[in-house]
C-alpha cells in the first residue's frame, strides 16, 4: 500500500490539482517536514541505515556510529556519486544529507533542509555551484565558504567517504 506521498510523486501534478484542488496543496505543507525523512531522490530502503549507536552494517551502504557516517561509494545506492558533478539526495536512504561529487578527489554534503523555510527534499542542482529549493525557489550556493546552507565535514579515502554530521 502506498502512502499519500508516494502517490502524489506518481500522480501528473495537473490531475492531482484537478481532483484534489487546495487538499493537494496541503499535502504538500511545511507542516509534515518530519514526514519527508524518507522521501529523496534514491531508492527507498526499510532498513535505517544500520544501527545507529554501534556502527552496524548496513545493506543501504554505509554505517553509522554517533553522527559519522562511514559511506561505501561502491554501494548501488551511491552511483550518482561516481562522476564529478554527480549528486543525490541521502535522505530516502536514511541520512540526512545532499552530496555532490565536486572533484575526483572530494565528495561535499550540505543539510537537507532549507535555510529559508526549513523544507527538505525540495532541492534540484542548478549547476555544479548551486542548490535550488523548489519550495520557495531560493538558490545557494555549493560553496560552504559562501554559502547558506550548513555544510558537513567530509573525508574520501578511495571508495568511502566518512561523513561527520
Amino acid at each position: 500500500m502506498k502512502n499519500r506521498r508516494d502517490f502524489l510523486k506518481e500522480v501528473c501534478p495537473t490531475v492531482a490539482f484537478a481532483f484534489f484542488g487546495i487538499s493537494f496543496l496541503e499535502a504538500c505543507s511545511a507542516d509534515s517536514i518530519e514526514d519527508d525523512a524518507n522521501v529523496g531522490t534514491t531508492p527507498q530502503n526499510n532498513n535505517n541505515g544500520g544501527n545507529s549507536n554501534n556502527g552496524g552494517s548496513s545493506s543501504n551502504g554505509f554505517t553509522k556510529n554517533g553522527s559519522t557516517y562511514t559511506i561505501d561509494l561502491t554501494h548501488p545506492n551511491f552511483s550518482q556519486l561516481s562522476v564529478v558533478g554527480g549528486w543525490m539526495n541521502g535522505s530516502g536512504i536514511g541520512i540526512q544529507a545532499l552530496f555532490l561529487r565536486t572533484s575526483s578527489t572530494s565528495i561535499q554534503a550540505y543539510s537537507n533542509r532549507c535555510p529559508a523555510h526549513g523544507q527538505r527534499n525540495q532541492w534540484v542542482k542548478v549547476n555544479n555551484s548551486t542548490f535550488k529549493c523548489n519550495h520557495a525557489g531560493n538558490s545557494y550556493s555549493t560553496d560552504c565558504q559562501n554559502t547558506q546552507l550548513d555544510c558537513f565535514q567530509t573525508s574520501l579515502n578511495g571508495d568511502e567517504l566518512i561523513l561527520t554530521m
